[in-house]
């Protein structure tokens, strides 16, 4: 990283990854090429967790390549008169791999208390009726980093 000065410690990075909604996790295309997809997500027991349908390009990706990267950027504003940003970010690197069984149920349920919050119930029975068409993933984490200019 190249400005030390803005680097974050491991705490501090965890926790715009707990706080986030959103990420974009980067694979390696069939031909090579990098390929980026915005996805929700959730963190669980040191691990970040997404759904997928149950085919699609990104499946393809992993299938030949699981080691993956995944981005959140967390809280930005322009500072237009100093021609800069203050930002807040962390970057996972790890191998992505799927869920099953107990492990995909809590990491589908995650993601519902993520983002409905208070329909729970709802929230078990979509869960309930679209278990079999979803597929779930765990990156494992390798490493964790955050970089932030807050002032």
């Amino acid at each position: 990283m190249r400005r030390s000065d803005r680097r974050l410690d491991e705490a501090a990075a965890r926790a715009i990854l707990e706080q986030g909604t959103h990420g974009v996790l980067s694979t390696v295309g069939l031909d090579g090429a990098p390929c980026g997809v915005p996805l929700s997500y959730c963190g669980l027991h040191g691990a970040v967790y997404f759904h997928s349908a149950r085919e699609g390009r990104k499946l393809d990706h992993l299938a030949r390549e699981p080691r993956v990267s995944f981005c959140v950027v967390g809280a930005t504003r322009v500072l237009p008169e100093e021609f800069g940003t203050l930002y807040e970010s962390c970057v996972v690197e790890g191998v992505a791999a799927e869920a099953f069984g107990d492990e995909k149920q809590a990491a589908l349920e995650g993601l519902a208390a993520m983002y409905s919050a208070g329909f729970e119930e709802e929230g078990l029975r979509y869960i309930d009726a679209l278990r079999d068409e979803t597929r779930v993933f765990r990156i494992d984490v390798a490493s964790l980093s955050g970089k932030a200019r807050r002032v």
